[in-house]
């Protein structure tokens, strides 16, 4: 694999994660490339017509989106290929009330959403990304718009050290409740007046600020990503985790020969991973088994076909892992770390946290050799929780044989994550020959 084709996909995914600012700006982002390679918009609300060859796509509420093409043959020999993604990051969302005045300052109220590391928001050039649903006077319909910002407006100031003496003692700690409210605007006098967050809202989108319904706005950092290192061997961006799946998926499925394999290959990337994914659009809602009910009955496999259907597929749950840190050496087991740098990461838990088991694992490890990537596996210390994925709620939703893989990077729920900028492009070619393989390993015969 040449070095200018790593450089490439790294830098094209980078691309893509700053024009997704939140889970609805990646999702409209998706969209546009999917219909730029020829895939066919679906409305869940709509009788469906699928033919064999043809490359389709399904939004639901704007967050989640799955795209998946028909091979020739039929669904119940092959089954389905399925990678599976989260279109969502931690971080923090404004509250209903958007801004209100204190101490001499417009600030916005934020609360978290899922994980983040709360210290790393601070002292950053911050901006709001997400949707606005408004009111059309004329018709009396909610109109959603997307909205993003890409100027700084809003910072976490944090507190001087002379206020804070132990603070490089103690760690950087914010107070959720009372310490959160992040900077908008100045009331001082002489300056201009200061407009608040709902009429910032209202001008930008062209409405009358009683207008503006409700928002979901994600703070996002307003910092371009990056390459770094001494030969740009890294990559440093925010919402890797997991953007950076979501892309390698897309790019997968786009490069990927649909006449290769006979089955069904498809993406799902999911909103609300980071909360528990107990939604209508989340893992654990119905968005994906409707799908494989709907192009199992659309291609007629019936009744106990779709279970032969489900015996022939598999899930790869593309997620990142955690990458090994010299700094926090005492963080990892000796015996199974995952690098940056080398290669796509299978990660195993006992408790199935993650789904893998060893027939899946081994069929990603054949893959990769086949692809002619490297490969890695990652397990948690004992005696740390071990995080968890939509592998399990897939595996279990719909009955398919799943795997829990992804690329190594660091400061996972960070404003700024890092990877290699060398994993990418692996990670996209081996989920592209999971896409064309016409069998996989585990089901040759003979």
């Amino acid at each position: 694999m040449s070095e200018t084709r790593q450089r490439q996909k790294a830098g094209e995914l980078l691309d893509f994660i700053d024009a997704s600012a939140s889970p609805w700006h990646a999702v409209a982002e998706m969209v546009r490339r999917l219909e730029a390679g020829a895939f066919q918009r679906l409305e869940e609300g709509d009788p469906w017509q699928l033919e064999s060859g043809g490359r389709y796509y399904v939004v639901r509420d704007a967050s989640t989106i799955a795209a998946f093409s028909l091979g020739s043959g039929r669904v119940v020999d092959h089954g389905f290929r399925i990678v599976g993604a989260h279109t969502d990051s931690p971080g923090f969302r404004v509250k209903p009330a958007g801004s209100q005045s204190r101490g001499g300052h417009v600030s916005v109220d934020v609360e978290l959403y899922g994980g983040p590391i709360v210290a790393t928001f601070a002292d950053r050039d911050l901006t709001l990304a997400g949707r606005v649903m408004t009111r059309d006077t004329t018709s009396g319909e909610v109109i959603p718009h997307l909205y993003h910002s890409r100027r700084p407006l809003l910072r976490l100031p944090n507190a001087a050290i002379h206020l804070n003496r132990q603070v490089n003692q103690d760690g950087l700690r914010f107070q959720q409740h009372d310490e959160l409210s992040l900077i908008l605007a100045s009331l001082s006098e002489g300056l201009p007046s200061s407009p608040g967050l709902r009429d910032h809202l209202a001008e930008t989108l062209a409405v009358d600020a009683d207008d503006v319904l409700t928002w979901e706005l994600a703070v996002a950092d307003a910092q371009p990503g990056a390459f770094f290192g001494l030969n740009d061997e890294y990559i440093a961006t925010g919402r890797l985790d997991n953007l950076a799946s979501c892309h390698a998926g897309l790019d997968a499925l786009l490069a990927a020969d649909p006449e290769a394999f006979p089955g069904v290959s498809m993406l799902v990337c999911f909103d609300h991973e980071e909360v528990g994914s107990q939604s209508f659009k989340g893992a654990q809602g119905s968005f994906l088994p409707d799908l494989v009910y709907r192009i199992s009955h659309a291609c007629q496999a019936h009744g106990a076909d779709r279970h032969r259907a489900a015996a022939a597929s598999m899930v790869l749950s593309a997620d990142m892992a955690h990458g090994y840190h010299p700094n926090f050496a005492r963080l990892y087991d000796d015996g199974n770390q995952a690098h940056l740098n080398a290669g796509p990461v299978i990660k195993v838990n006992a408790q199935q946290r993650y789904s893998t088991d060893a027939a899946a694992g081994a069929v990603f490890m054949a893959l990769c050799e086949e692809a002619e990537v490297p490969c890695q596996k990652y397990i948690h210390r004992n005696d740390i929780p071990c995080g968890t994925t939509i592998g399990p709620i897939t595996a279990a939703g719909i009955g398919v044989r799943t795997v829990d893989v992804g690329n190594a990077m660091w400061s996972m729920h960070s404003v700024r994550e890092s990877a290699g900028a060398h994993d990418h492009s692996a990670m996209i070619d081996v989920l592209r020959h999971f896409f064309t393989r016409e069998r996989l390993p585990w089901q040759e015969r003979g």
